[in-house]
């Protein structure tokens, strides 16, 4: 018989495997982030980081590099208690996605949403607690382009129930009547002016009728502010 002839390993195949295995890793993406705001992270946060985390935040979402995140893991970290950072109170606009906005996991935003995005005493009594009772350190109002509530009260709609949320917005309608141009609906302008006159009273509302906010406000231990959304490219424009 003859011998069997000897098996040969090329030292190159194993460079070449090794060269495609260390591509692979190179390539994996990192994991995906599994963190939620701790108390102890939330108590040493001050108002003006919370909102250059969410300045930050929203630059990324603009950019589409939004945070990777594990979001089983975060329901399951966040379950037994929550320290948000911040109460956005927002419009009900399907195309405002709140937390994605800022770039924020699970736990680390109360929202209250409302078309319109004014105040009332139920959204008052949530802030109050998000804020005094939760910890939040920012408080955020956000109106939006092109809001269908901002139209409606600008063209007097009148719809059931419809009619009377619009009523609560009449006054920037009538706060924007200086506006150097066509006040109506059909003009984005006009309507980016109501939209951000909304914003204004209802800062003043939050401050005047919650005295809670407003003495955490004055002490530092809250940050009030508004904001306008663009829809068009999902950047924000602070409102002062």
């Amino acid at each position: 018989m003859y011998p069997l002839p000897k098996l040969t390993i090329y030292p190159l195949t194993l460079i070449g495997a090794a060269a495609i295995l260390a591509a692979c890793m190179r390539n994996e993406e990192p994991p995906a982030d599994s963190h939620v705001t701790t108390a102890d992270e939330q108590a040493h946060l001050t108002p003006d980081e919370v909102l250059q985390q969410f300045k930050e935040g929203n630059a990324r979402f603009h950019s589409g590099h939004l945070t990777r995140r594990n979001y089983s893991e975060q329901v399951r970290k966040s379950a037994p208690a929550q320290f948000p950072k911040a109460m956005v109170l927002s419009c009900v606009d399907s195309r405002v996605p709140v937390e994605d906005v800022f770039d924020q996991g699970i736990g680390d935003v109360f929202v209250g949403r409302v078309a319109g995005n004014f105040v009332n005493e139920d959204l008052l009594g949530s802030m109050e607690f998000a804020c005094k009772v939760a910890g939040a350190k920012l408080l955020l109002v956000m109106g939006h382009q092109h809001c269908g509530a901002i139209r409606g009260a600008i063209d007097d709609v009148k719809l059931g129930n419809l009619t009377s949320l619009l009523q609560k917005i009449k006054p920037a309608v009538a706060m924007s009547q200086d506006f150097p141009g066509e006040k109506t609906s059909s003009n984005s302008l006009f309507m980016k002016r109501v939209a951000e006159n909304n914003v204004r009273l209802t800062l003043a509302k939050i401050r005047a009728e919650s005295p809670i906010l407003k003495e955490m406000e004055d002490k530092g231990e809250l940050k009030i502010v508004g904001a306008f959304y663009r829809l068009t490219d999902g950047t924000l424009e602070f409102v002062e």
